[in-house]
């Protein structure tokens, strides 16, 4: 793939990075906030009788470079079996892996400065109900010297899947790339459709939502613009499909169907997610980097 990069807009560069970086913190929080009020809510139905889940909060830190950032994660909650919400700003010298890897993908001037900038929110959720669907989001903004880019998305991941929730999922995410580019929801739904798909088991992870990369289209102000709408797409997307869900009956037959599915996740976590092999390579925290995992889940 060849990344859509060009120079930097002059003079701007530290102020850019704090903000976007600000801007994913701001993120963080509100998706925190919004989940814990899920858990307080949650007063009726499956898990009703647990005590209302809140985020355990632990700083993080690379081992190599510098920067770290924000891992949140929730257990056993009324709503949630496992949600993390990460947070980060990293620096420092892409490792020669990954420095390789980004040259690959066609960013300038890898081979000769290796230096890096990022700062991004990342989320995975796994329902207690079986009927909720698990989901992804992220969105980030990378840059070198010679380059500065976002990505990011959400995509739905139930192991029962409800067309309705996958319209409205869906709906959300295209009214966010509406906005700002028509062609946006098309490009950017193939996409995830391509890179959620699991190549050793001939299907995708999920049902999809959006997922992009490399995007620079020579304007920050807009590119930026439309990665927090991106962001800013996911509670409205994700919430009312909780809330339709959390008090509906399941038996041990749905609770198979969705410790199987979690291991379709498990596996493309492991096996083929950019995001995961990026962190471990450049020394972040690994409990952060595999907050993703499910709690539980099943392979037959």
């Amino acid at each position: 793939m060849t990344a859509s990069v060009s120079d930097l807009p002059s003079g701007a560069a530290e102020a850019q990075k704090a903000q976007a970086a600000a801007w994913f913190r701001s993120l963080r929080d509100r998706i925190v906030a919004a989940f814990e009020d899920l858990e307080d809510r949650h007063t009726s139905g499956p898990g009703s009788e647990l005590p209302a889940g809140r985020f355990e909060v632990t700083p993080t830190s690379r081992a190599n470079d510098g920067g770290g950032g924000i891992m949140s994660v929730m257990r056993g909650g009324r709503v949630f079996e496992k949600v993390g919400v990460n947070w980060s700003e990293v620096h420092g010298t892409l490792q020669p892996r990954a420095q390789k890897a980004m040259a690959a993908r066609g960013v300038p001037g890898m081979a000769e400065d290796p230096r890096f900038w990022a700062s991004g929110i990342s989320l995975v959720a796994h329902m207690r109900n079986p009927n909720a669907p698990a989901v992804h989001m992220n969105t980030r903004m990378f840059w070198t010297p010679h380059a500065w880019w976002f990505g990011g998305g959400a995509d739905l991941n139930p192991a029962l899947e409800f067309a309705e929730d996958t319209a409205h999922f869906h709906a959300q995410m295209k009214q966010a790339c509406d906005a700002h580019d028509a062609g946006y929801y098309d490009r950017f739904k193939a996409w995830a459709d391509e890179y959620f798909f699991i190549p050793h088991r001939g299907r995708a992870r999920g049902v999809g939502g959006i997922f992009y990369d490399d995007l620079n289209t020579g304007d920050w102000e807009a590119d930026f613009a439309f990665t927090r709408a991106v962001g800013e797409a996911f509670l409205p997307a994700f919430v009312p499909l909780v809330d339709r869900r959390r008090e509906r009956a399941f038996g041990e037959a749905e609770r198979e169907a969705q410790l199987v599915h979690r291991g379709l996740y498990a596996e493309y976590n492991l096996v083929y997610d950019r995001g995961t092999k990026f962190g471990l390579e450049t020394g972040h925290d690994a409990n952060a980097v595999l907050m993703s995992l499910p709690p539980l889940a099943k392979w037959i």
